[in-house]
């Protein structure tokens, strides 16, 4: 039973060599956290940008944000000089109700967002709605920028809450 015995210093596990420590086999995950902070941040600030790219002065209103879902929002919108356009492509008034049913047939959710400028007179916006409906979405959801003028307590009619 040859079993030989080492000279120990007590320690047994990592030795020193010339006064150097031994290198570390772990991973250090700090620089690894701080670049995925830094993404985390550069994504929450590009995310918004990317919805639709068509500008446009939306109204302010006090309602409250609808929920999200799972599909991709469908978005038609009416310029400030009345052109329409869906999602970013721009779309003659013929040929919209044609192109709607086409994508309401492929789309499992049948709600639409209407963006609309500020200063597009209601008719068009209700001429709009109606191109919408025959197209097959039903459920029409009008984006508006929050923090607006609202009803209730403490609102007036001008939006203006300081009570002055």
């Amino acid at each position: 039973m040859g079993m030989g015995v080492s000279g120990s210093s007590g320690g047994g596990g990592r030795r020193r060599r010339g006064g150097r420590a031994a290198a570390m086999h772990e991973i250090n995950i700090t620089p690894m956290v701080d670049v995925m902070l830094v993404l985390l941040i550069i994504f929450m600030v590009a995310a918004p940008m990317l919805t639709v790219g068509v500008p446009v002065e939306l109204p302010k209103t006090a309602a409250a944000a609808l929920p999200t879902e799972q599909e991709e929002p469908l978005t038609v919108t009416i310029t400030a000089d009345g052109r329409l356009a869906i999602q970013t492509t721009e779309v003659a008034d013929a040929e919209m109700i044609p192109k709607l049913t086409a994508i309401a047939a492929e789309r499992k959710s049948k709600k639409i967002f209407l963006r609309a400028d500020g200063s597009i007179p209601y008719v068009r916006v209700a001429q709009v709605m109606g191109a919408l409906n025959a197209g097959g979405f039903n459920e029409i959801g009008l984006v508006t920028d929050g923090d607006g003028p609202g009803f209730g307590a403490g609102a007036t009619s001008n939006g203006d809450s300081s009570g002055g």
